[in-house]
């Protein structure tokens, strides 16, 4: 005996935007999964239909049909995600960016992780992760010098 699914209630201005971000390549593709859930949904897909044809499982479908249809739109975007607030503030990443960019260490070429975490008081790894964030490698020299031998050609 098949239980047939409760349809969700979806208006038209919601169908056309959920369509929307099935289709748009710039949708973060779980928005856009989300999206395809409810719209299954709505046309009276069951759960289980919907998870074998999607791919997810069925406390994913759940999930997002109830979120739907509590909170609409709203609901399926992402939720703060646990844990730690973040302990290093904006102005103190710009200012290893700074240091890395405009300033050299004293008796030195180039900054190293050492030496930048003497001077902004931040973890090697902390440093570490800013540097990569943003690309840079201050050990790496962008210009070439041409020597100053006078024999060379």
């Amino acid at each position: 005996m098949a239980v047939s699914a409760v349809r969700v209630p979806i208006c038209d201005e919601d169908r056309a935007t959920l369509v929307r971000w099935t289709r748009s390549s710039s949708v973060r593709a779980g928005h856009a999964m989300r999206a395809r859930i409810v719209l299954a949904a709505a046309d009276g897909e069951g759960t289980s239909a919907i998870s074998r044809r999607l791919g997810v499982s069925r406390p994913t479908v759940g999930k997002w049909r109830s979120r739907f249809v509590e909170r609409r739109l709203n609901g399926l975007v992402d939720e703060p995600r646990p844990g730690a607030p973040r302990t290093i503030t904006d102005e103190q990443v710009e200012q290893v960016i700074v240091d890395t960019l405009e300033n050299t260490p004293k008796d030195a070429t180039h900054w190293s992780r050492s030496s930048m975490t003497r001077r902004s008081g931040l973890s090697r790894s902390t440093v570490g992760r800013i540097w990569k964030a943003f690309g840079l490698k201050p050990h790496l020299s962008d210009t070439f010098k041409l020597s100053t031998d006078p024999l060379f050609i």
